[in-house]
């Protein structure tokens, strides 16, 4: 199974972005060196890469999305959604073109993940960016463990709400609090993160999959049922406050990039995951078309009474509501999992050095620290218990600059000097959208978590 923002690529033969004009960039000195692979290698078919990547991209952001229409409106939203769709994907090319570009750079066989290719590229590059390479694999690091955690905040927060729901019909009298359905729905959280290896997470993922599948497809059903109310019962506009919201949570729906080099690395066919109808473009179109339709007619069907999660809007009398709720519930464990997994690999070894000469128990050292990074994601998540505002908040902050911001540094730090006008100005907007996403989005949400909490 993959997970986001971890694992290693081997970049393909791929076809080296126009904006890479140097000697260094040029397509004629970019020989492919033989991809060499593990004899207990297997690689993955184009159907199960598709999967993957379907996978990655689909989860919690995508029932969040009729919240995101509301406070953008109706057709702002839709239009927002698909340029932020177009940007994010042509910002996973722009990683996946900087990849092979550094690979082939190097001149031997190399794997290179996200946190690689961002130090490589300021190594490789320019002698004024060499001084700042340790500094840019830091950042690009420090993000991917903020922003997995931030996922795993959003689970909590979800499982719990939708859990609370669940209870409330079944025992009305007991009145518990989310925080107190997010500290019983973390006790088994810490043993599922004991877990070590991942092949030993690989069935609950799997059924963490197929439960999700079933949801959607029950929430689409609750959302066509009994038909729609006219497109003018939403406004097309909202206002900008929540146009900021939106931005985060459409971020947060699509942000899958770290995803993207760990597939590709393992695929029989890595050539087929690029141009323009390859295997990331078309999972991206049905990631776009699904996120559009949940938003727009989630949005239209339960207009101003949408909540944080549409799941909160089914109707409770009913058990096949009841059942798409507590299938998110038991899906989340096996989401929360694999999402863990991510920091837990890149902070470990580092804390593992640093105590290794008084550290007489490495693997209890491991366990509490996992725990203790449950306990941190308990912590952070009871503080702010709103979907709709944490989903808005990760993505503003975290995945703006994951998704939106990094790729286009990286691919003028890599090609540098030989870089067009046309392609510094290209990547200079998206940078620009990036950051004004950023900051309007993080002030947006943390303005709205404020006034939640007072």
């Amino acid at each position: 199974m993959f997970f986001k923002n971890h694992d290693t690529f081997i970049a393909s033969d791929s076809t080296i972005p126009l904006l890479c004009q140097s000697s260094a960039c040029s397509p004629k000195r970019q020989i492919a060196a033989p991809v060499t692979r593990d004899e207990n290698f297997k690689p993955i078919s184009n159907c199960e890469t598709m999967l993957h990547l379907l996978k990655g991209n689909i989860g919690t952001g995508l029932f969040a999305m009729p919240g995101a229409f509301k406070n953008a409106g109706l057709w702002t939203g839709s239009v927002l959604t698909i340029i932020t769709a177009y940007i994010c994907t042509h910002c996973m090319h722009m990683l996946v073109t900087s990849a092979a570009i550094l690979k082939k750079r190097k001149g031997h066989e190399v794997s290179v993940s996200y946190a690689d290719v961002a130090e490589i590229a300021f190594q490789t590059g320019s002698q004024q960016f060499v001084k700042h390479a340790k500094l840019a694999r830091v950042l690009v690091n420090l993000f991917i463990c903020v922003t997995q955690l931030g996922f795993c905040c959003v689970y909590l927060v979800f499982a719990s709400t939708n859990l609370k729901q669940v209870v409330d019909y079944y025992a009305p009298h007991l009145q518990w609090d989310v925080r107190e359905f997010m500290c019983l729905v973390t006790i088994p959280l810490i043993f599922l993160n004991w877990l070590r290896d991942l092949k030993l997470l690989a069935p609950v993922s799997l059924l963490a999959n197929i439960l999700q599948s079933i949801s959607i497809v029950i929430v689409f059903y609750y959302i066509a049922r009994d038909g729609l109310p006219p497109t003018d019962s939403i406004p097309a506009f909202n206002n900008w406050i929540g146009v900021s919201l939106f931005f985060g949570t459409v971020v947060f729906s699509f942000e899958g990039i770290g995803l993207i080099l760990p597939i590709q690395k393992d695929m029989r066919h890595p050539r087929d995951f690029e141009g323009w109808n390859g295997i990331l473009n078309v999972a991206m179109v049905l990631v776009t078309c699904l996120a559009l339709a949940m938003g727009f007619y989630g949005c239209l069907k339960y207009g101003a009474e949408i909540q944080g999660s549409i799941t909160l809007n089914l109707p409770q009398n009913e058990i096949l509501a009841r059942l798409v709720k507590v299938f998110m519930v038991l899906a989340i464990f096996g989401s929360y999992a694999m999402q863990f997994y991510v920091p837990i690999q890149i902070l470990w070894p580092v804390l593992e050095k640093k105590i290794e000469t008084f550290n007489k128990h490495p693997l209890a050292s491991e366990l509490m620290f996992r725990t203790l990074l449950v306990l941190l994601t308990l912590c952070l998540a009871a503080a702010i218990p709103k979907i709709d505002l944490y989903i808005s908040l990760v993505g503003a902050m975290t995945g703006s600059l994951l998704a939106l911001i990094f790729p286009p540094i990286l691919e003028i730090v890599t090609c540098w000097p030989g870089v067009s006008k046309m392609a510094i100005v290209k990547n200079f907007l998206i940078v620009i959208f990036g950051l004004t996403g950023f900051i309007s989005g993080t002030y947006a949400s943390i303005k709205k978590i404020l006034s939640a909490t007072m």
